[in-house]
């Protein structure tokens, strides 16, 4: 769930960075432009100031020129060498009175000469466009009027080059992106906590839903943090799990005590039917097969009690040579497969140890195994393997019996299921269930699937190390 929500709110921080932070660096911007045009302005306003008092223009044929006028072009002229800032003072029909460098005139079809326009008509010029980094070739053109008793004589134009204006711009910039990339960098540290705290509780429930429903009843979600729904979620998933574990609990202890009472009246009707057999004649059908359904029912209830101790009693678990374990029981049931005609042995390695409980795993074996031999022909082989692999031992089982279909494999080990195929051969249909339950009381699995080129695979997983 991280891995989706994580992206989700990483997303959501950028897109608010990013709408937080173009306004901000556009107003960084026009900030530091406006800091230049006012400087220009009181430039040109310094220079207005002495333009006014110019009377006269230059005189052609060689006159003496107007001593103020001489004044305004040195300072023109030191204005451009110190800064590099064109500067001019030029008449309403555009000659220069003065103007630094010599000869320069406002540029038509631009900025300068739109400002140009505003100054003439008495007003200073409005603030030029906003230069952007990327304007290589930008200029700021900024134009005063040079009023004397009140008409506009002249106007006071600069053109000053953006090379510097762009730097400061542009070191503006990225240190308002590094400040968003160390924003977005504690913002996605706490996203990480936020997660975290979120999902603690969700993973929690998901560790104790598994237990419980691989067979852990005992599995429960201890108190913590996180928001408070999930907190109450917790709360009655541990009451949810109490309520189901005590069902449970009652439903075990029926079968149990059901089987167990069940089986002194059993005892002593099959004792009955026997003293029956006796007075009639020797080999009477029907005595026989009420022995025969006498005997099936005693199966069926030493089954569910045994179904309900393995589900009900709790695990040995310790460390356990699976091949050692498995190689014994086929030694123990080869007698019966030699009088069977089958052919049993064991192929796998010679040690591979792992974390069960060794009596249940045994009985979960020789419930697998008496399957086999049960199902298997005669002539037929029944092989039985193990092999580390991993973090688990995998035991097989695996026989060359008729094996079951696709429908059928989806329901083998279930309770009193038996395929309908082989409803002539004695069992109770419990034995898988059995194995089952034995196994995932040690976290344990079995699985099913066909056996090429017949038969049916039983696959027996157990971990190879206890839980820390």
């Amino acid at each position: 769930m991280r891995t989706r929500l994580l992206p989700l709110l990483i997303v959501l921080l950028a897109g608010v960075l990013v709408a937080l932070g173009l306004p901000l660096a556009g107003s960084q911007a026009a900030a530091k432009q406006q800091r230049v045009v006012v400087d220009r302005i009181d430039d040109t306003a310094r220079f207005a100031s002495l333009a006014q008092y110019v009377t006269t223009r230059p005189a052609q044929g060689g006159e003496e020129e107007d001593e103020r006028l001489t004044t305004l072009t040195d300072e023109l002229a030191r204005y451009e060498s110190v800064y590099g800032i064109h500067a001019g003072v030029f008449y309403r029909d555009g000659t220069a009175m003065a103007a630094a460098p010599a000869g320069w005139t406002v540029p038509s079809w631009t900025e300068g000469e739109r400002a140009f326009q505003e100054a003439l008509a008495g007003r200073r010029s409005h603030d030029p466009s906003q230069v952007w980094p990327w304007q290589q070739h930008a200029r700021l053109f900024v134009a005063s009027p040079v009023v004397r008793d009140g008409d506009v004589i002249a106007v006071v134009v600069t053109d000053s080059p953006t090379g510097q204006l762009r730097s400061r711009i542009l070191h503006g910039w990225l240190l308002l992106v590094a400040g968003e990339l160390a924003a977005m960098l504690l913002a996605v540290g706490a996203a990480f906590r936020l997660t975290s705290w979120v999902l603690r509780p969700v993973r929690t429930l998901d560790a104790a839903a598994h237990g419980i429903a691989t067979g852990r009843m005992k599995s429960r979600v201890a108190p913590g943090g996180g928001p408070p729904e999930l907190r109450r979620l917790a709360r009655s998933f541990n009451e949810m799990a109490d309520n189901v574990e005590n069902v449970l609990e009652q439903q075990r202890a029926f079968v149990a005590d059901a089987s167990h009472q069940l089986r002194n009246p059993l005892a002593a009707l099959m004792l009955r039917i026997e003293l029956l057999g006796l007075e009639l004649p020797e080999g009477n059908e029907e005595i026989a097969s009420v022995k025969s359904e006498g005997k099936r029912l005693a199966r069926v209830l030493d089954d569910l009690l045994d179904l309900a101790l393995a589900e009900h009693a709790p695990a040995d678990l310790r460390l356990t040579d699976i091949a050692e374990l498995a190689a014994d029981r086929v030694g123990a049931w080869s007698q019966l497969a030699v009088r069977e005609g089958v052919d049993l042995a064991y192929r796998g390695a010679a040690a591979a140890t792992g974390w069960a409980d060794p009596v249940a795993l045994s009985s979960a074996l020789d419930a697998v195994l008496d399957n086999a031999l049960k199902f298997t022909p005669e002539g037929e082989r029944v092989r039985v393997g193990v092999r580390a692999d991993g973090d688990s031992v995998t035991l097989v089982v695996a026989d060359g019996g008729p094996g079951l279909t696709e429908e059928e494999l989806g329901r083998v080990g279930d309770r009193f299921w038996r395929s309908g195929r082989h409803q002539n051969i004695s069992g109770s249909g419990l034995g898988l269930s059995i194995s089952r339950a034995l196994l995932a009381a040690g976290g344990a699995t079995i699985a099913y699937e066909p056996n090429e080129p017949n038969g049916l695979r039983v696959t027996i997983t157990v971990p190879r190390h206890g839980d820390e």
